[in-house]
This record gives C-alpha cells, sequence and structure tokens, in this order.
C-alpha cells in the first residue's frame, strides 16, 4: 500500500511541477525539464487515442489472434505519459545539486530586493522551490535584473 501512495504521490507532484516549471527558452539548454513537459502534454493528448485505435482495429478487421499485441501496444501507449508524469515528480523533490543550490539563493534573494514576496528560503532547496523562484524571477524581475543569469 505504501508504495502506491508514492506512485499517486508522485504522479501528483510531477503535475504540480509541470504547471510550475516555466518554459522558457533561455532555460531549454541548461534542463531537461522542458522538453519533458512538452512530450508528456503531447502524450497525453494524443496516446489515448492510439491505445484506442490499436485495439479498435484488430477487433473491426476481427483479426481476433492480434488483439493480445494491441492490448499491449494501448498499455504501453497510455503508460507513455503516466511515465512522464512519474519523472517531473521524481525531479521535483530531488534535491539541487550545490551549483543550482547557489543559484537559488541568488535568485531568491535579489526577488526579496526587488520588494516581491516569496516562501521561505529552504536550506536544502528541492527542483520545485527552483521551479517557483524561477517562475517569480520571470514574471516579476526586469530583463537587466535577469541578464547575469541568462
Amino acid at each position: 500500500m505504501n508504495n502506491k501512495v508514492g506512485i499517486v504521490h508522485s504522479l501528483r507532484d510531477g503535475q504540480k511541477y509541470m504547471d510550475t516549471w516555466p518554459v522558457r527558452k533561455e532555460l531549454a539548454p541548461l534542463f531537461p525539464e522542458q522538453r519533458m513537459i512538452k512530450a508528456t502534454r503531447f502524450g497525453m493528448k494524443v496516446m489515448p487515442a492510439v491505445a484506442a485505435i490499436s485495439v479498435l482495429t484488430q477487433m473491426v478487421f476481427s483479426n481476433h489472434q492480434a488483439l493480445p499485441q494491441a492490448v499491449i501496444v494501448a498499455l504501453f501507449a497510455i503508460s507513455m505519459p503516466i511515465q512522464g508524469m512519474w519523472w517531473l515528480g521524481n525531479r521535483a523533490n530531488t534535491q539541487l545539486p550545490p551549483s543550482l543550490a547557489g543559484w537559488y539563493r541568488e535568485l531568491h534573494q535579489k526577488i526579496l530586493e526587488s520588494g516581491y514576496a516569496l516562501e521561505p528560503l529552504k536550506a536544502r532547496p528541492r527542483y520545485k522551490e527552483l521551479a517557483r523562484v524561477l517562475n517569480r524571477a520571470f514574471r516579476h524581475l526586469d530583463k537587466t535584473s535577469l541578464e547575469r543569469w541568462f
């Protein structure tokens, strides 16, 4: 039961992280999140149709011998966006390496100096805290403030 809660929690965190991460061209070469978010969103739109088509075509053509393979293809197709959400959820809860933690602290301080409210600075920040700070920085800091980092 504990494992199921972990998976559900990870998928929920992945959804939140996907909604929080700023999809910006400046971040694309630095982080894989943007590619994973785009692939996951694409998979959420397309893969249910792929799953349905793989099973329905075998049923329409009365190819019952190929139905088990079609079901496997359908399950694989449906699992792809779930895998993306799971990856994003795990990434969101991963502690930042020291270099990124320092960057998080600098950005956090810059936003506070600009007069905007933020959650308290985390001693051991994770990627989800970095996502929140980056999101706030892109929304509230002007381009000259961000030049140092991008």
